[in-house]
């Protein structure tokens, strides 16, 4: 019987071996990252509201709190009660629906989403820095809304250049507040089921003692502290000090403060997410949606 030589491939004396870290996919600029998770964002509240129900159920019930509130000081508040509730509480809108951030971030666990997203050439952080930014757009407009709409029926009268600053300030709440609710984003996406309640203790803290429904000043020193601390407390000062005719030094002082304690918050959240990814990596349990 014959023999035929090989047919098979053989090997160069010396191949070539892989690298022992193969290189990653570039990383995608934060930018591109936001702007995606924004267009995702978009489409989330697209499919969760028309403009009737935005209009009619979202705005409509944000407006009767902000009402009852008020009557509330009316009742049973000193002079000046009613206009003091009133504010803290349109303003607070913003804030609340701005904290919805931290259930819209733990939908990516629940969904299944989260391994993919770690795994892609995106900064976790960003991701959702962009995801959820439905939330700011949507409370600016209801607390500007009731703010010019109810504020004559309990006090509040706005000048033009009043009604921008007011626009200005609640825009910045609005992102502050973002940026607080971002940090416990990233706690809430190690227990998922936790995530309401969270959003709710957080934002009830905050209508508590950021001086929504009574002055920083009757709190404790140790609560007072964590007031300060939260970027809320400083807007809505500065909102009241807009309407009651503060010196412009002494608003542009609070928006400064406002604006410190939000970039450290996000300063804050961004590694959060990162310490997510990092812990979910370890232990197995990014595609855990518990």
């Amino acid at each position: 019987m014959s023999t035929h030589p090989s047919t098979a491939p053989t090997l160069p004396e010396h191949a070539p071996t892989l690298p022992e870290h193969a290189p990653r996919a570039p990383r995608t600029s934060a930018w591109r990252t936001v702007h995606a998770g924004a267009m995702i964002a978009a489409a989330d509240f697209r499919a969760m509201y028309t403009w009737t129900t935005w209009t009619f159920g979202w705005l409509a019930r944000m407006l009767s709190q902000a009402v009852f509130f008020a009557l509330v000081g009316k009742v049973f508040s000193s002079p000046g009660g009613e206009r003091y509730l009133f504010v803290g509480n349109a303003l607070m809108a913003c804030a609340i629906e701005a904290m919805l951030v931290i259930t819209s971030s733990a939908w990516e666990r629940r969904s299944a989403t989260l391994p993919l997203l770690v795994a892609s050439p995106a900064e976790l952080a960003w991701v959702f820095v962009g995801r959820s930014l439905q939330w700011i757009p949507s409370g600016i407009a209801t607390s500007t809304t009731t703010l010019l709409v109810l504020g004559p029926f309990f006090g509040v009268h706005w000048t033009v250049p009043g009604a921008a600053a007011m626009v200005c300030l609640v825009a910045l709440t609005a992102v502050g507040t973002y940026c607080f609710g971002l940090f416990l984003s990233a706690l809430a996406l190690s227990a998922t089921t936790w995530r309401n309640t969270i959003s709710n203790v957080a934002y009830l803290g905050m209508m508590a003692i950021c001086g929504v429904e009574v002055p920083v000043s009757v709190w404790p020193t140790a609560v007072r502290w964590v007031a300060w601390s939260l970027p809320l407390t400083h807007d809505l000062l500065a909102l009241r000090g807009v309407l009651d005719g503060a010196p412009v030094g002494t608003v542009l002082l609070r928006v400064l403060l406002g604006t410190a304690t939000a970039l450290a918050w996000l300063a804050l959240a961004l590694p959060a997410f990162g310490r997510v990814a990092a812990s979910g990596r370890r232990s197995g349990t990014l595609e855990s949606t518990g």
